[in-house]
């Protein structure tokens, strides 16, 4: 007999001889227990794969063949099974592992040491490698439920050798799984993978994979609650271990078999089963990917993913399907419309044409309008999307999302529905004004629909969405309709009224109050009517308010704090537009004291809006200035004189404005000078925007139009060292409309002959003059020729040509 270590199994509470090997059971050659004896000629009995090696390594090169026990020569290497020493084997190992396993049992039920369990459990390991019925014997003698009880142990090692051992007591035996999962055992191996050491964590994986094999398991271990989604974050970590990551990208593989688990899987972002069954699957396992889908909120970059891999079945589904399969497929589609990229793969797998027949569609084969409610919701989407919709046919007649009668389609549903589906309509109308190449469109098709006044009465909507669209749709289509919306806002105060409620909310600035703000700027300012309606409202004193709040920062907005503050100011120089022969509006521009509101306003670096906007304020209340002064007797003048850039000085009467020879003040006759204007407004010539420049400029020439004394109003631009700027506009020649009010500003800075002294050598001066005398219009022509006589650079022949006629 032959005694070794695989004949014993030691115990500290029990100690157990098994039966020893037999020699007969060892193959000479492996010195192994032999599981496949054969004997061959000489009557040597090996194991099958050992002799066949043995034969193979020493038959090469010719040799003869000899039989490695008795060294007698062989004629055969015939093999021939010892099924009898095969049996009896068999048996003498069935007994020692019953023995063996009962001792592990006892271990494993009695109070050992760690050093024991673990010595129990390597052998339940080694056994069940053995051969299934070795496993189906681990389960007989109840060593499952030990070893799930380990998972429990205070001891790192030991919970770690029991789930090692359980996953080969799972191996190949659905009996020995369902075992294992028994209770909440499923719930115990999860919990290692979020909070188990790395090789708990690997060996609790494994042993999920094992028992994810078994289909019916597959939705158990979904079940537990964060199975999944810990399985999903493992299979994509870039830190644990390759094995971890492998086992666990196997075991969801497995668990895809559940449709349940496949749409957790969708939940915890992982799209791709879920889009392989939308793809491949029967119609009913179509409809529910989809419908689940519709329930799932998507990052854009999966949306963009879902769109590419799956919208044209989805767009399919919805022109194809049933009732319940359209709804499905218009709610995933919805949620993939939400993100631009997406929404513009759908376009071009075809999504408008059945979108704009499933909202037109009246009748039997009409949707619900649940469904059509959806359907606007997902045009609002694609509209946003910023796409180009006229090269998008949506029927044979070739007619686009801006056509006349598709937009015309789009108002009457917007007049004839419910709120939810108003509410996106006019969001498609929204973005479709949006973009300069289609809002035209939009504007001509609303004329001649004659929507403008049911358009507006959305602004009184008591639901803040409808209400938002519809006054975000008017902001964008008041700039090309401007005197059609005032005539509808004319024929109804209240809608203009409630604008102004919307300003007036003080819960921060909001985009709704921002295109309110918008859409009353582009009412035509000259509008009297409508200006006096805002007085009445309190408009203004509400609105000035808000600007003052905002210049101080007591209101903040985000994104939409410019927007807003651009608004307001355009609203308030509406009172600007109206100050002729009406002391009614100029008291009111007294009262809030405009001018230096304005001049405020003019410091608004980076809102160069702001700034035109002022400036042309400034200008309009300016002109009013020399009407406004109250004159005095003048004294008599005296003499003073000097050269560029001090001017003679006209005497004026104590107190009184230069410019305007009267009393002025800021408040009382707009005055630029007494509202300390004059300096910000020549900085505003050096500014990038031509239109900050041009504004500007035409608020300075209010100081040397006719009616106030030219000279002195020259010498307040050279005491506010803005003659040199304006020469430079002239001279940089940027546009034909400043280079009109540069050389009529030049021309009358020019009449003083000191600064005409000076300037004539200035030959940058000298060429613009003459560019604007070839080629300006007629006005800017005689100007220019005046301008260049001043400079001595065309010969004054007034005096010749009088002198001839005296002759």
């Amino acid at each position: 007999m032959a005694e070794g270590q695989d004949g014993y199994f030691d115990s500290s509470t029990d100690s157990l001889r098994v039966e020893p090997i037999y020699e007969s059971f060892l193959c000479p050659l492996s010195k192994q227990v032999m599981r496949d004896p054969v004997t061959i000629e000489s009557g040597a009995t090996f194991e099958r794969e050992a002799i066949l090696k043995w034969f193979k390594d020493n038959g090469s090169g010719g040799r003869r063949l000899v039989c490695p026990v008795t060294n007698k020569e062989l004629s055969s290497t015939e093999l021939n099974p010892s099924i009898a020493l095969r049996n009896t084997i068999d048996e003498w190992m069935h007994r020692n592992e019953a023995a063996k396993l009962d001792v592990a049992r006892k271990s494993l039920t009695s109070d050992c040491s760690e050093g024991d369990i673990l010595q129990a459990l390597e052998y339940v390991a080694e056994i069940c490698q053995r051969s299934r019925s070795s496993r189906h014997l681990v389960r007989k003698v109840g060593l499952i439920s030990l070893i799930t009880d380990l998972l429990k142990n205070s001891s790192p090692k030991v919970r770690q050798k029991a789930l090692g051992s359980l996953r080969f007591v799972a191996k190949n035996d659905n009996d020995n799984k369902n075992e294992i999962a028994a209770g909440d055992n499923i719930r115990t191996i999860v919990k290692f993978l979020n909070h188990g050491h790395s090789q708990e964590k690997e060996q609790a994986v494994s042993l999920l994979y094992e028992l994810s094999e078994y289909k019916p398991l597959s939705e158990k271990i979904g079940s537990v609650p964060g199975a999944i989604l810990i399985l999903v974050g493992l299979s994509s970590s870039k830190v644990e271990n390759l094995l971890t990551v492998d086992r666990a990208e196997k075991t969801l593989e497995n668990l895809e078999s559940c449709e349940k688990n496949v749409r957790q899987m969708a939940e915890n972002g992982r799209l791709q089963p879920l889009l392989r069954l939308l793809l491949e699957g029967s119609s009913d396992t179509q409809l529910s990917m989809a419908a689940h889908l519709g329930e799932l909120v998507l990052s854009n970059d999966v949306k963009v993913l879902v769109a590419q891999t799956a919208g044209s079945t989805l767009v399919n589904i919805m022109k194809s399907g049933n009732r319940e399969a359209r709804e499905a497929a218009l709610k995933a589609l919805n949620q993939i419309s939400s993100y631009d990229t997406s929404a513009k793969i759908l376009i071009e797998a075809g999504i408008l044409p059945p979108l704009i027949t499933d909202l037109f569609t009246v009748g039997s084969n009409q949707l619900p309008m649940r469904l059509k409610e959806v359907s606007a919701t997902i045009l609002a989407n694609i509209v946003a999307s910023g796409a180009s919709f006229e090269s998008v046919p949506l029927d044979h007649n070739r007619q686009n999302l801006v056509s006349e009668e598709i937009v015309h389609n789009l108002l009457h549903l917007i007049s004839n529905t419910g709120p939810a589906i108003e509410c996106k309509l006019l969001q498609v109308l929204v973005g479709l004004t949006t973009s300069a190449t289609t809002v035209q469109s939009i504007v001509d098709a609303i004329k001649s629909s004659g929507a403008t006044v049911s358009l507006i009465q959305f602004v009184e909507a008591p639901q803040r969405e409808v209400r938002l669209a519809s006054i975000k749709l008017l902001n964008n289509i008041s700039p090309f309709m401007g005197q059609e919306l005032a005539e509808a806002f004319r024929g109804n105060f209240s809608q203009l009224s409630s604008l102004v409620r919307v300003i007036a909310d003080n819960n921060g600035i909001s985009e709704e109050q921002a295109a309110a703000a918008g859409l009353i700027a582009d009412l035509p300012p000259r509008d009297s009517v409508l200006t006096r309606r805002l007085l009445q409202d309190g408009a203004f004193s509400t609105i000035i308010t808000k600007v003052t709040m905002v210049r101080q920062g007591d209101i903040r907005g985000g994104r939409f704090v410019n927007p807003f503050l651009e608004g307001l100011v355009r609203v308030v120089s509406r009172i600007t537009f109206i100050l002729d022969d009406d002391p009614d509006i100029i008291a009111v521009a007294r009262d809030y004291n405009l001018t230096p509101l304005f001049t405020d306003l003019l410091q608004m670096n980076g809102l160069d809006t702001v700034q035109i906007v002022s400036a042309t304020a400034l200008e309009n209340l300016s002109r009013q200035s020399k009407l406004l002064t109250r004159i005095v007797p003048a004294p008599n003048p005296g003499f003073c004189f000097s050269i560029f850039p001090c001017l003679s000085q006209k005497s004026v009467a104590t107190g009184a404005c230069r410019v305007h020879v009267g009393i002025c003040s800021a408040r009382e006759s707009f005055c630029l000078l007494e509202g300390k204007a004059v300096e910000k407004l020549v900085a505003c010539l050096d500014h990038n925007n031509e239109k900050v420049v041009e504004a500007a400029l035409a608020a300075l020439s209010t100081l040397l139009e006719d009616g106030v004394d030219i000279e002195q109003g020259v010498m307040v631009l050279c005491d506010a060292e803005g003659v040199n700027p304006i020469l430079e506009v002239l001279c940089e020649n940027r546009n034909e409309a400043l280079r009109q009010r540069a050389v009529w500003a030049v021309e009358r800075i020019l009449r003083i002959d000191e600064i005409a002294y000076e300037i004539s050598g200035n030959q940058n001066v000298g060429t613009a003059l003459v560019e604007a005398f070839r080629h300006g219009d007629s006005r800017t022509r005689q100007i220019a020729e005046r301008a260049l006589k001043h400079v001595d650079k065309l010969p004054n022949f007034s005096g010749i040509f009088s002198k001839m006629g005296a002759a």
